[in-house]
């Protein structure tokens, strides 16, 4: 699930020797006519999180991928988008966001498939004890975020709701690390976060939730590919292959969320617990689906409303970073 989690790891690399079949793909980019695509040679970069879905290939008994996988775990969609721009990676996971920011570099990126997922795990936190229980009591307050993230959509949006802006608030943008150290310590009023750091800010220090982002935020978090890759018919069926995996893996996760919090709390150190109250907390599970014009709405909605705030220097059309009929 790709959640901007704030770790940041070292690159696997899993190595594999089969053949996929595939006569039909095969057939559709006129490659090996009349045969299967041997993927064997192929070599795809993923760009992934610490607890995604690859950390779990095993668990849902998926077998080695017939091409090579190097697996890069970064810290937020913002560098997988650097990544994927710089040639160093071919797939990669975010949300809706860091590809608006991407137009601006002309990032040469392409969004090829949506993550439906959970919007529960986005909210206001307010420290124990707090009198704030409307996000219109939050003006002159002091808000902690993350920039360029859905954190900062959400904030924005809200606030717009109460006829409020960014300017009738003290907002401060903090990476998830600082903004809990921040919040812990009693420096902020209210914090917008998000993923397993509301359970943690839950546990540790008995905040509230004010809001959750259920209504506000789509729940797309969309499937970006390095716009190269695309011409090339080998790294495109692996990378549809990778997707068929990853969308096992949410599968096996809805079956089999003990095993799932057991699993995430041995990778982060954080307590299972924590994962199930996350779990339990969903607003719906995670769901690949093709690219249509609710996706490319959403986002572009997304791009207004930033620019509309001050975030953006100019208003962007975000349709040229959509490519349909890639996936499925």
């Amino acid at each position: 699930m790709p959640n901007e989690y704030p770790w940041m790891s070292r690159r696997r690399v899993l190595l594999a020797g089969s053949v996929l079949a595939g006569a039909a793909l095969a057939s559709r980019w006129g490659v090996a006519a009349g045969g299967p695509l041997d993927l064997s040679r192929t070599r795809l970069g993923v760009g992934t999180y610490k607890g995604a879905a690859p950390s779990f290939f095993e668990e849902a008994g998926l077998a080695p991928p017939p091409y090579e996988v190097s697996y890069a775990e970064l810290a937020g969609g913002n560098l997988i988008v650097e990544a994927l721009a710089g040639g160093s990676l071919d797939v990669g996971s975010m949300s809706e966001i860091p590809p608006v920011f991407a137009i601006q570099s002309q990032a040469p990126i392409k969004l090829i498939a949506v993550l439906r997922g959970d919007v529960n795990n986005q909210v206001f936190l307010v420290p124990q004890g707090s009198g704030v229980r409307e996000i219109a009591e939050l003006k002159g307050k002091r808000v902690g975020f993350v920039r360029s993230t859905t954190s900062h959509y959400f904030l924005i949006k809200a606030l717009k709701e109460q006829g409020l802006s960014l300017a009738d608030i003290e907002a401060v943008g903090l990476t998830p690390q600082d903004g809990f150290s921040a919040f812990q310590s009693g420096q902020l009023d209210a914090w917008v976060i998000y993923g397993i750091y509301i359970q943690i800010a839950l546990a540790r220090t008995h905040a509230r939730i004010v809001k959750t982002a259920l209504g506000y935020l789509s729940g797309n978090y969309v499937i970006a590919a390095r716009a190269e890759c695309l011409k090339d018919p080998y790294r495109v069926a692996a990378i549809k292959d990778y997707l068929v995996r990853e969308q096992q893996v949410w599968d096996w996760v809805q079956a089999n969320p003990e095993s799932w919090a057991k699993k995430s709390a041995a990778i982060t150190g954080i307590d299972a617990s924590l994962f199930m109250d996350q779990f339990r907390a969903r607003s719906e599970p995670y769901r690949m689906v093709p690219v249509d014009e609710a996706a490319i709405r959403s986002q572009q909605e997304v791009a207004d409303l930033f620019y509309e705030a001050g975030v953006l220097r100019q208003r962007l059309d975000v349709a040229p970073l959509w490519a349909r009929g890639v996936w499925p």
